[in-house]
């Protein structure tokens, strides 16, 4: 077996089930999980319609490319919501279908890190708290992660000014999420306008994770994105900035798969070169479906809402015991806990039948720093009376404490 696989951290999930192993909470009040960022809304019924027409191209072997009219809708998309108006996105070259943004962000890693040209240990800058697949991919591809606190004295988001020289002397790749998961930060044009800058100077890869980009508040602000700055700053070919987006979040399509890569135009030839050994292309069906949803944004609109509604709600029963507020962006919240945040956890879950993750399963120990010490990520994800209802007790648990 391969060595490095000892490296790997159990997955937050497989750390949660063994600390509420063997607990049987109240019977007489339902199970209520805040802990799994998996949409619940009802999926776009003209998407299973589309995918449901469709299923007779399961007889046919799919490319990796995907169909042109699905790199398409993606580039048109990408050029609408991102205002792509100085740099062509082009279908052809820029964009590529994937199945979903999980195995992309991990397998990006293993196509960039080059041991050979970074002689010493490459080292990998990813956010911290971090969504765990930027970790493993960092491991598996013998690199090593350089984390990137994001607290609240920082305002969640990461410095890159606080990177040594001699670190960035031998990134070859930089993962950024924005909206952040958990804590639903998003980077500023400064912050990504000088990254970017960065990028050009020190020869590395940034791979921005952008699938919370569609969950917002303010309709007039959706947050900015990787392309959106490289453009503005008329970064030829969108060179070393490549976005992962996703259909899951945005258009509540967990099970489809259904996401795609886009930006570098040479190094997308290579991914894709890469892709055809390794990568998953999309099956047919999943790719006409994809489409009608990139297609459509009434769907979209609709989704933030109920998002809106739930937080809205929420806040309003947490605020008065809990020190949390509303993120700029995604569908959780990341409050400060009265106490461990494992304890925490725990006991809400034997108490309550409510159950959310640990905050300190979402990070790691760095400088002295664990950003998820004390810290819970709650999940928004079901329907308005159910989140109420969490809340609820989540607040009587709180108040017992006192």
């Amino acid at each position: 077996m391969n060595s490095r696989l000892a490296s790997l951290q159990p997955y937050p999930f497989q750390r949660l089930a063994q600390l509420i192993q063997g607990i049987s909470p109240p019977a007489g009040k339902s199970a209520i999980r805040l802990s799994m960022g998996e949409p619940q809304h009802a999926a776009p019924a003209f998407v299973l319609e589309a995918l449901k027409k469709n299923l007779a191209g399961l007889s046919n072997y799919p490319v990796t490319m995907g169909t042109t009219e699905l790199r398409q809708a993606i580039a048109h998309w990408a050029t609408r919501r991102f205002h792509l108006n100085r740099v062509d996105l082009l279908p052809e070259r820029h964009v590529l279908p994937v199945a979903g943004t999980r195995e992309a962000l991990f397998s990006i890693a293993q196509a960039v890190i080059d041991r050979r040209v970074n002689s010493k240990q490459p080292s990998v800058i990813m956010p911290n708290p971090f969504y765990q697949i930027y970790e493993g991919a960092t491991l598996l591809a013998g690199a090593r992660p350089y984390f990137l606190n994001t607290t609240e004295a920082n305002g969640f988001r990461m410095d890159f000014s606080s990177v040594p020289e001699e670190i960035w002397r031998k990134v070859p790749l930089v993962y950024v999420c924005s909206p952040g998961n958990p804590t639903g930060a998003v980077l500023t044009h400064d912050d990504l306008a000088k990254l970017i800058v960065l990028a050009q100077k020190y020869n590395f890869v940034i791979a921005s994770d952008e699938c919370y980009s569609e969950i917002y508040f303010d309709e007039n602000h959706p947050p900015v994105g990787l392309l959106q700055v490289a453009n503005h700053l008329g970064l030829k070919d969108y060179r070393r900035c490549l976005v992962f987006h996703s259909l899951s979040k945005r258009s509540n399509l967990p099970g489809l798969r259904s996401g795609f890569v886009a930006g570098d135009g040479e190094v997308m030839q290579q991914y894709h070169q890469y892709r055809t050994y390794q990568g998953s292309a999309l099956p047919p069906p999943t790719q006409v479906a994809s489409l009608a949803a990139w297609n459509d944004e009434l769907h979209v609109k609709t989704n933030r809402a109920q998002y809106r509604a739930k937080f809205e709600a929420v806040l309003k029963i947490l605020k008065p015991v809990l020190e949390v507020e509303r993120p700029e962006a995604g569908f959780y919240l990341w409050p400060k806990l009265p106490r461990d945040d494992e304890v925490f956890a725990h006991e809400l879950y034997a108490r309550e039948n409510v159950l959310v993750l640990p905050g300190s399963y979402l990070s790691r120990d760095f400088e002295g720093v664990n950003p998820g010490k004390n810290r819970a990520r709650l999940a928004l994800v079901a329907p308005v009376p159910e989140c109420i209802e969490a809340a609820h007790r989540i607040r009587n648990y709180v108040e017992s404490l006192k």
